[in-house]
């Protein structure tokens, strides 16, 4: 493994909702920054509030040391790493990729392994605290790697977050933490879109009771959050159902490496996968709240809980 670089700059490699968010919090303190997306139109944005648009992964990564990743999954990361085009190609050796984005353990420590053998340090740094905290850079970042790829990406990670965990040395432990961080954040949306749901069902002012429960004991970052967009017929997408089936999706996957027993993680993915199918994949994570609406319509009989309808391990 070479020894760190001196710093030469930055790029970002995913500028959607998160990513630009992150993207403006990393110029507004003074550090110079390239970026890329497939996405036209975030790049245009990007360009117009003076980033230095790459034409591919390997350009935006050109003149860095320094590669964040805020792609949705593994697939693409590895993609935009060691595809056609891709930035590992395009770094020095010492040079750190900060990977944001969340993906399972076993795929964070596969990507870190393939960059140390082009001499290249991982931060495996996936992020928490939605949109808010994108956009006033007080993300919670869970991280594990090289002490070298910590003070490496020191600047940066003061210009994104608010808390950052120093989890270890190795990568997937970051990872790790967030997986099962993302079991509570799933069952506690369910949770709000149920809690809704079976208010409007009951005859409850939704408004009225979002209100009452954010007041009370049931009330929950989640509730607080995407409650107000459960009342709107089309709430701006900032977090997309599908980022849910795939993220506890992962969940899942970890609970069975483990043998760890994820009952309601089950019955929240089972939620989510059905708002999916709805055709609310692509929108706001917000309207997993339909398909609880939807299933109102069956008749009270038929949800009576059996033991026939547990989810199944196989």
């Amino acid at each position: 493994m070479g020894e760190p670089v001196i710093a030469r700059g930055q790029a970002l490699i995913g500028l959607g909702n998160m990513g630009a968010a992150m993207a403006q919090n990393i110029m507004a303190a003074g550090l110079p920054l390239r970026g890329y997306d497939l996405n036209e139109e975030a790049l245009a944005r990007f360009a117009a509030s003076g980033g230095q648009v790459g034409q591919s992964p390997f350009d935006a990564a050109q003149g860095c040391d320094l590669v964040l990743i805020m792609v949705q999954n593994a697939a693409q990361a590895e993609a935009v790493l060691f595809g056609s085009g891709g930035a590992a190609a395009a770094l020095p050796r010492g040079a750190v990729v900060m990977l944001c984005s969340t993906v399972a353990p076993r795929e964070a420590r596969a990507i870190a392994r393939s960059l140390d053998d082009l001499g290249i340090l991982m931060l495996d740094a996936p992020v928490s605290g939605g949109m808010a905290g994108a956009i006033a850079g007080t993300l919670t970042v869970m991280a594990s790697g090289p002490e070298a790829a910590f003070e490496h990406s020191r600047d940066v990670l003061s210009a994104v977050a608010g808390v950052v965990h120093d989890l270890g040395r190795s990568a997937g432990i970051g990872a790790s933490y967030k997986v099962v961080h993302q079991l509570a954040a799933g069952v506690h949306l369910a949770a709000a879109a149920e809690l809704l749901s079976l208010g409007k069902a009951a005859g409850c002012d939704p408004a009225r009771l979002f209100e009452i429960v954010s007041q009370a004991a049931g009330r929950s970052w989640m509730m607080q959050d995407r409650g107000p967009r459960m009342l709107q017929d089309t709430p701006q997408v900032t977090s997309s159902v599908d980022i849910f089936v795939k993220d506890v999706g992962i969940v899942r996957q970890l609970a069975r490496d483990a043998g760890a027993y994820t009952p309601l993680a089950e019955a929240a993915l089972a939620m989510f996968e059905k708002a999916s199918v709805m055709g609310h994949g692509r929108e706001d994570d917000s309207l997993v709240i339909r398909a609880y609406d939807a299933a109102q319509e069956i008749p009270r009989a038929n949800h009576t809980a059996r033991p026939e309808d547990a989810p199944s391990e196989d």
